[in-house]
């Protein structure tokens, strides 16, 4: 069978809406050889997806994607191929959960505020992991009708400057890919089309994440449209990065993102698993 990597995916220990197992064997019948399992500051799915792919006869490549901040942004750095077990990984992504619910209490402070309560309850509700993300209040959101949809919730209540955003800082961004490199993991700038960078910024971003240690760029992300993978793939080449691909896979209620169904990437960049071959 020919080797179909996704890279960057999420279960119910984050914001996904299947478990990791569920996530496994939905990769498996897509064809996916390899699949990272990527949720949001936390490894608590990976042993469930390991016994999963075992079962299932394809690898799992142990991951996570964590919250960065860089020059008062927030960045996603995913790692991968890290060792879970590692201390100072752990602790990082400990403090970064004790953020997150604490971001999630204001919001839902300040979405009692605007007319809508009982907002951080019903998310938490939702998640059998305890991490309430925005996509957690998206959902409770969009389902009491507020909204046309998990998208539109984002754009009218959850996005900077509306009435359920909370800013938060997160780790700096060197402090991310030293964990990662404490676990043995290889640093991955995720869809940095999401960033909506000018140009120069994000050369800026790439220059120091690669001075940092940072070791590869999500060339192929999401829906993997072409100007953005062309723009990404730029980059990687300028910076010696290699190239990553992942559809940041939620679950089937977003049909526009499938597990495996991923453009190739362009034959000149090196990619991130080759050194896993050697």
């Amino acid at each position: 069978m020919e080797p179909s990597y996704d890279l960057h995916t999420h279960s119910t220990a984050s914001d996904g809406s299947l478990t990791p197992s569920e996530l496994v064997h939905e990769a498996a019948a897509a064809g996916v050889t390899h699949i990272a399992l990527s949720d949001h500051d936390t490894t608590e799915g990976l042993e469930d997806a390991k016994a999963a792919a075992d079962a299932a006869g394809i690898r799992l490549i142990p991951a996570v994607e964590i919250s960065a901040t860089w020059m008062e942004k927030s960045v996603h750095v995913v790692g991968l191929a890290i060792d879970p077990a590692g201390a100072l990984l752990q602790q990082g992504l400990a403090g970064l959960r004790t953020l997150r619910h604490e971001r999630a209490e204001e919001m839902g402070r300040r979405l009692d505020k605007h007319g809508i309560p009982g907002a951080f309850e019903a998310a938490a509700a939702l998640t059998p992991s305890g991490m309430v993300t925005r996509t957690h209040f998206a959902r409770v959101i969009a389902a009491q009708g507020l909204a046309a949809s998990v998208s539109d919730v984002f754009n009218r209540y959850l996005a900077q400057g509306k009435p359920g955003y909370v800013s938060t800082r997160w780790a700096e961004l060197e402090q991310v890919v030293a964990w990662i490199h404490s676990a043995g993991g290889t640093a991955v700038v995720a869809h940095p089309q999401r960033y909506k960078l000018t140009a120069s910024w994000m050369r800026r971003l790439l220059g120091e994440f690669k001075e940092m240690g940072g070791g590869a760029l999500e060339v192929v992300a999401g829906a993997g449209y072409p100007q953005d993978i062309q723009a990404a793939a730029s980059h990687a080449r300028r910076f010696g990065l290699l190239a990553s691909a992942g559809s940041d896979y939620h679950g089937p209620e977003q049909p526009w993102l499938r597990l495996g169904r991923l453009p190739p990437l362009p034959s000149d960049l090196t990619p991130v698993w080759s050194p896993w071959h050697e």
